[in-house]
Parts: C-alpha cells; sequence; structure tokens
C-alpha cells in the first residue's frame, strides 16, 4: 500500500499491451481500469496509461479497446482496421515490433500467444524497456537471447503466469527476475491442475476430442493455452521458463499435481522451510501484481475463504499418461535451439488437433520426434534471433511433413504417431 496520496503530477506509467484482445490482454485491461480507480480515490500512487494495443486478427475488438481507451497506436497482424479517427494502426506480421520500437511506453504486457510475440518482446528489451511476461514461450524459444539481453540492459521480467508469479512472491523481497538463486534456495516446485484428464487412462487420452480437450476443470484461457494444458505440455513450458527467470538447473524445478489450483508454485530453502503462494484461480492476481510491484493495491479477484476449501490434494505427475511434461527437462539439459524446436513442434501440432487432423496422443509425440530429427545429439546454438526462427520454421515444416506421412516417420512402437489423422473425431 502507498504511504502516501498520489500528487496530481504524477506522471503515468506507459503501458503497450501486445495479444489486448486475448484472454490475458483484455484481463490486463481490466486490471488497469481498477487500478486507475483506486488511484483516482487516492488509495494508490501510479496511473497507467494504455499508449498501444496489438493484436492478432480480432480486428473488431481491437477497434472496440481503442475507442474505449482513447489508445491512437495499434498493430494488427492479420487483416484490416477501421480505426478511430486520429489513430494509426500498423499492419503485418511486423505489425507488432513496430509499435513498440516506434510508441514510447514504460512496460510492455506480452500477452500475444505463442512465438509470435518474440520479435517485439526482444525489441522491448533491447529498448530498455520492463516486460510484463505472460507469453512463456518466449523463453521457452528464446531464452538464450532474452536473459542476458535483459541482464545487460537491466530490464526486468515481471511474470505474470501464476506459477512463475507465486515462485517470485514466495523469494525474498526484492527479489526481481531474471535473477540466478543461490544455495539458499533447494528448489522450485510448479504446481498443475492436472488438466481434464487427469484421471483418464492413456488410451482414453489419445482419443480425447476437441471439445474434451478443453474442457479445463480450472482456469478460463485460450484454446492453445487450454491443449497445452491438457497434454501438460504448459507444465513444460513453466519449468523451462523457471529455468531462465531463476537460472534453476531442472533437477531443482518440480512439478506436483494439485486439482483445486489454490497453490500455485512452492520455493523450498535449504534449511527445509517451504514458502508457498496461493489464491483464486483468477488471472488478474498475478497480472495486478506484475503492474504494481513493489507495491500492492486493493485487487479485484475473488478472495479465498478458507473454512470452504476443505482440502488440498497433491499427487505426482505421471510421466507415462503425460510424456509431454518429461520433455522440459531434455530441452533444459540440450539447449541450444531445442526450447525452439519444442516450442514450434507443438503449436503446430496443437493446431493440427484443433483442426481434427491428429488425434490428441500425437501431439506430444510429434514434439518428442522434432526433438529426436532436429535438435540431436548437439543442437544448433541460439546465436541470433535467425537462428530461433529458423529452427521454428523446421520444427512446424517437420510436423507438417510427419502429419502428411505418418507412417514414414512414426517411432517404432509408438502407436500415437502411427494413428491415421482425424482419429481424434473417429
Amino acid at each position: 500500500m502507498p504511504d502516501s496520496a498520489p500528487q496530481p503530477d504524477t506522471p503515468a506509467r506507459r503501458v503497450i499491451v501486445l495479444g489486448s484482445t486475448g484472454s490475458i490482454g483484455a484481463q490486463t485491461l481490466e486490471v488497469i481500469e481498477n487500478l486507475n480507480a483506486q488511484h483516482a480515490a487516492g488509495v494508490f500512487p501510479a496511473r497507467h496509461e494504455v499508449v498501444g494495443l496489438a493484436a492478432g486478427r480480432n480486428a473488431g475488438r481491437l477497434v472496440e479497446q481503442a475507442r474505449a481507451l482513447g489508445v491512437r497506436d495499434l498493430a494488427l497482424a492479420e487483416g484490416a482496421a477501421d480505426a478511430p479517427a486520429g489513430a494509426r494502426v500498423r499492419t503485418g506480421a511486423g505489425a507488432a515490433e513496430r509499435l513498440v520500437r516506434e510508441v514510447e511506453a514504460d512496460l510492455v504486457v506480452a500477452a500475444m500467444v505463442g512465438s509470435a510475440g518474440l520479435p517485439a518482446t526482444l525489441a522491448a528489451i533491447e529498448l530498455g524497456r520492463d516486460v510484463a511476461l505472460a507469453n512463456k514461450e518466449t523463453l521457452v524459444a528464446a531464452g538464450a537471447l532474452v536473459i542476458p539481453a535483459a541482464r545487460e540492459r537491466g530490464v526486468r521480467l515481471l511474470p505474470i503466469d501464476s506459477e512463475h508469479s507465486a515462485m517470485w512472491q514466495a523469494l525474498p523481497a526484492p527479489t526481481c527476475p531474471p535473477c540466478a538463486l543461490g544455495p539458499e534456495v533447494d528448489r522450485i516446485v510448479v504446481t498443475a491442475s492436472g488438466g481434464p484428464f487427469r484421471e483418464w487412462d492413456s488410451d482414453r487420452i489419445a482419443r480425447a476430442t476437441p471439445a474434451e480437450a478443453l474442457a479445463h476443470p480450472t482456469w478460463d484461457m485460450g484454446a492453445k493455452i487450454t491443449i497445452d494444458c491438457a497434454s501438460l505440455t504448459n507444465k513444460a513450458l513453466e519449468v523451462i521458463e523457471a529455468h531462465w527467470l531463476f537460472g534453476l538447473p531442472g533437477d531443482r524445478l518440480g512439478v506436483v499435481v494439485h486439482p483445486q489450483s489454490i497453490v500455485h508454485s512452492f520455493v523450498e530453502y535449504a534449511d527445509g522451510s517451504v514458502v508457498a503462494q496461493l489464491g483464486a484461480p483468477d488471472m488478474r492476481t498475478p497480472i495486478q501484481h506484475a503492474l504494481t510491484w513493489p507495491r500492492r493495491a486493493p485487487g479485484v479477484s475473488r478472495r479465498l475463504d478458507f473454512a470452504a476449501l476443505g482440502r488440498f490434494d497433491f499427487e505426482p505427475p505421471d510421466l507415462e499418461r503425460f510424456p509431454a511434461l518429461g520433455l522440459a527437462y531434455e530441452v533444459i539439459e540440450r539447449g541450444g535451439v531445442t526450447g525452439a524446436v519444442f516450442n514450434g513442434a507443438n503449436e503446430a501440432a496443437v493446431a493440427a488437433f484443433l483442426e481434427g487432423r491428429i488425434p490428441f496422443g500425437r501431439i506430444p509425440a510429434l514434439s518428442r520426434a522434432a526433438m529426436d530429427s532436429i535438435a540431436a545429439g548437439t543442437p544448433g546454438e541460439a546465436r541470433d534471433l535467425a537462428d530461433v526462427l529458423d529452427a521454428d520454421r523446421e520444427a512446424r515444416r517437420f510436423v507438417e511433413l510427419s502429419i502428411q506421412t505418418p507412417r514414414a516417420r512414426a517411432r517404432p512402437g509408438d502407436p500415437a504417431v502411427s494413428a491415421a489423422p482425424g482419429a481424434s473425431h473417429a
């Protein structure tokens, strides 16, 4: 809480929101509206001004947001927008990056889904702007580029993912990523809800439909992230992201299944103490923490009712039923462009599953096959953005060719790989 009321001439914190029309982006704007109301009431000292919005293809929603907030600088990756009078709309694949480079800002919220947000996020870091990071793929694919650049320019990476926000909050203040945790921290443990298939057997999981995979029991998210949660690929991405944010090797990063989604992460200290962060499964809480750190303000998320919670359950993840999770540790160990290959292959496989072209069980199998084919042995180094994007493209190409010729690409003894395309709708 602030120690004094805000002054009328306090400069606003200028914010660009990348992915503003998606779930995280829309909730970010809601949080900013709440914070500005707190500022107007003299409760919180800082005012936030949204100075740029970027979206993928939802032009209508982007324009609505721009009109409501009076934003004059926009970016749209696909299509065209009927912009408000006086507004400038950048269009095309590089629109978000141009927005970041051309509009002055203090904070960039990176909420674009997948690797599409990588160039714009790197541009923000290059310009020395703090980044509120919801796009975990940025670090999975290009952590070897992002972390050194952030350290060199003194950029803070403020995690928005609930799990990484929980880790951050459970660490001694004033720790702020990127950082390298010392021996006082034994291990960080990420919690997973287990997704909609937590109690399903392997055969049933392999045949799951998109509708079943999208029915997450506790979180309301976009389609790609929800599918990743169903396969526990999302948890694999989070382990890799934690490796980069907190400088920990794979053997100091763990995962435990917690169906209630109330405990978001644990930090285990060398003396045996364990500090956990708890909160309702509501993304607005970690979003607000990233926007207000190191202060706190009244939020819009519901409060926990401990008397009504009843019980907390914890169980180890089953790597046989959810093999994608185990790939995280291989990505960390192999290094180089392996993360870009894993991420690109997964994105391509998820898209194919949602289109009904492959069964659910084939998603992690394709990621594994791409890693073994493209990043086997000693993978190429991620020296620059071109290396990362080349690996990403190669992984997507591999997945597409594998889908077209499943038997030629099948791994021996892997029924998920050799299953016929479209089996998810059988």
